[in-house]
């Protein structure tokens, strides 16, 4: 494969809420980029990106996919994210790879659900990126509503450089603001050929205008532009798409172009934009982190001559090749079978094999370098988040944090000789995703497999038995409770053991503080010799063991500060177990003191649907203990908010789709805990232990 030079280089992500079509327009821009002859069509199962079987059945996207295609001599890598909230750990770790992104907004849905979710994680990444209004031949399609609810919504100035000539069935083609020209697309050709030509005169005036919106906006960031925004100064294509480009990797604009993938519009401007707008690694920060060496931070530009860096932001099983880990690289140049280090776990590693990938087919390649974005084969020591690192030059970067699982299930196999083969798939498919957790109930024994809702964990028992041929019983699903405190109390603990010998001495006092939202938070507020500065990491150790299993009905207990305030020691006597036995003890007494209460996850869901049935939904919405935030109109139909336990939202897309004969659609999203109220805690307790 031909080597391009990091400034000819763009590693971008598509990301966009569920059915916007993100796959479509990645298989389109394949297509015209020449990676591939034929268009895949994701309702005809046959979308190169959707490789898996239940992406083809399923019509979505599963899992992120990676491929690379070339234009106008420059390099994309791509990765499609999935858009349903359920997998949304596949977005966050492509986001942590990629330099730009492409934000996908239905012309019809607008800014849905899962738009805002993705934006934020843009946002926490510090992403440049743009937004194309697909679907804009569709029934309902409105480019100007879209606009203004991304104005609405998003913190960032939202800059239209495509406004569309015409709409729904009349979508004809597009018009640059930046050239003054308008777009038509060879139906014979599939779009592969269009004609640039004078914007009709009915669109002259609105085109002028829409243009002078576009230059007053960029006014900020180009004297030249203001100039012509004040006195009429002329601004040449030139300086507008300098500037433009400027506005986007500061993040402070964000251009929107439109068209229609499916009708095979306006995706070549769109690839056009990531050239000219998009950055490439050279205009990124360098990555930062520490040496564990020196302790000291440093950093890595994007450079062949700096010493080799690179994350592992994700793992899959291939049954060709086995274990493939995605990287993407940062600084450096590697060649295969050189031994690099996991900074994470400081282990050594070596890969025999560096691929590109494109979706579940891949090219081998002698080395990598910085900018690439690859697979590799021969690692044993490292999982998704993991650093890997020149020998004498190790960088330990910030890790990944993925959300907390909120639902599980009961699994075992149905003979004794499916053991094996379960817990080999469980592990297989725990390394593969951080956001399923496989835990040990300590009561009944029980295999408890837990994910991010439903169908994510619908999609990996479906994994299991196809993929591994498990047979295996899965039990209904239950909810992630949590628990929490609700007052401040003084504890002590103590571990004193006499055997003889040398025995065992510890003893701590604690604070024990409620903290909502704030996880856990371990203080040592001795400052004196009460207990010595060695012990203290253990007395932390044990106060988070004994925060894993609460007094109300053994699940995590969540939102608590322990603080150690005093304690005494032993000069001989005194260990570490010793201190870690007694945090624990202090923890525990302290917890069934402090007002101890169970809280459960709450959904926030929200649903599109006809107005006929907005009074059934509402009825429903009511008798699992929802609350209902808001109502708009939408030109597809009625949208409603709302809130709802999960424990009371099992089974709910069947249920909709009864009350409305299958013709509203809804996305439900984790939003926060809240305390289970007190009459159905005598219900639920004992039923929930070891599921969390």
């Amino acid at each position: 494969m031909k080597k391009y030079s990091l400034n000819k280089t763009r590693n971008i992500g598509l990301a966009a809420h569920i059915d916007a079509g993100k796959t479509t327009v990645t298989e389109r821009m394949l297509y015209y980029t020449g990676k591939v002859t034929r268009m895949g069509e994701v309702h005809q199962g046959n979308a190169v990106m959707d490789w898996m079987d239940q992406e083809k059945e399923r019509g979505i996207t599963i899992t992120s996919a990676a491929t690379t295609c070339f234009w106008n001599d420059n390099r994309v890598n791509i990765i499609d994210t999935p858009g349903h909230v359920d997998f949304t750990a596949e977005v966050e770790r492509s986001f942590r790879v990629i330099d730009g992104l492409i934000v996908l907004f239905c012309a019809v849905g607008g800014v849905e659900p899962q738009s805002e979710t993705i934006w934020r994680q843009a946002n926490k990444y510090n992403i440049p990126r743009i937004a194309f209004i697909n679907k804009m031949d569709r029934e309902g399609a409105s480019f100007q509503n879209t606009i203004e609810m991304m104005e609405n919504k998003f913190e960032v100035d939202i800059a239209p450089v495509n406004i569309p000539i015409l709409s729904e069935e009349g979508f004809e083609g597009l018009i640059d603001l930046i050239k003054m020209k308008a777009y038509y697309y060879d139906k014979s050709s599939l779009g592969a050929k269009y004609t640039e030509v004078e914007i009709p005169e009915r669109l002259v005036v609105e085109s002028r205008q829409a243009r002078e919106n576009l230059l007053v906006k960029l006014s900020d960031f180009s004297d030249v532009i203001l100039d012509h925004v004040v006195s009429g100064a002329v601004v040449s294509e030139e300086v507008i798409k300098d500037t433009l480009r400027k506005a986007v990797l500061d993040i402070k604009v964000v251009p929107v172009f439109c068209g229609s993938a499916l009708k095979n519009k306006g995706v070549q401007l769109l690839l056009d934009a990531v050239i000219d707008y998009l950055p490439n690694p050279l205009e990124v920060p360098p990555v930062s982190g520490i040496n564990p060496f020196t302790g000291k931070e440093e950093s890595r530009k994007a450079s062949e001559k700096e010493p080799f860096s690179a994350v592992v932001f994700k793992v899959m099983r291939d049954p060709y090749v086995g274990k493939l880990h995605y990287i993407r690289v940062y600084s450096g140049t590697l060649k295969t079978s050189t031994t690099v280090v996991n900074v994470t776990n400081n282990k050594k590693e070596r890969f025999t094999r560096a691929l590109i990938m494109h979706a579940n087919s891949r090219e081998d390649v002698k080395e990598l370098s910085a900018g690439d974005i690859a697979a590799v084969i021969g690692l044993k020591h490292s999982s998704t988040g993991d650093a890997i690192c020149d020998m004498k030059h190790p960088i330990k970067m910030k890790m990944m944090k993925f959300p907390r699982p909120v639902i599980s299930v009961a699994i075992e196999p149905q003979a004794k000789a499916e053991e094996e083969k379960l817990v080999e798939a469980l592990r297989v498919l725990s390394e593969e995703d951080p956001t399923f957790m496989v835990n040990i109930d300590e009561e009944t024994r029980q295999t408890v497999i837990s994910g991010m809702g439903e169908l994510h964990l619908e999609v990996l028992v479906e994994r299991m038995l196809r993929e591994f041929k498990v047979k295996a019983n899965v039990g209904r699903p239950q909810v992630a409770y949590r628990e929490t405190i609700t007052k401040n109390v003084k504890a002590e603990g103590k571990f004193i053991k006499q055997s003889g010998g040398r025995g065992q001495y510890g003893h701590v006092i604690v604070e024990i503080t409620p903290v909502p939202g704030e996880g856990f938070k371990f203080v040592n507020k001795i400052r004196g010799g009460d207990v010595p500065k060695i012990f203290i990491p253990y007395v932390e150790q044990g106060a988070r063991e004994a925060l894993n299993a609460g007094p109300v009905n053994g699940a995590p207990v969540i939102d608590v500060e322990v603080a150690l305030t005093g304690g005494s020691f032993h000069e001989v006597d005194s260990s570490d177990l010793a201190f870690r036995i007694a945090g624990s003890k202090a923890v525990t007494e302290g917890i069934r003191r402090a007002g101890p209460v169970l809280l459960e996850p709450i959904m926030k869901i929200e649903i599109l649907l006809p107005i006929d049935y907005v009074g059934d939904v509402i009825k429903d919405i009511t008798i699992r203990r929802g609350k209902i935030e808001g109502m708009f109109h939408k030109k597809s139909g009625q949208v409603i908010s709302a809130i709802a336990p999960l424990s009371d939202m099992f089974g709910y897309a069947t249920g909709l789709r009864s009350l409305t004969q299958g013709r509203a659609v809804h996305t439900m999203e984790f939003s926060h805990y809240e305390v289970v109220p007190g009459d159905l805690m005598m219900r639920i307790q004992g039923r929930i232990r070891g599921l969390a």
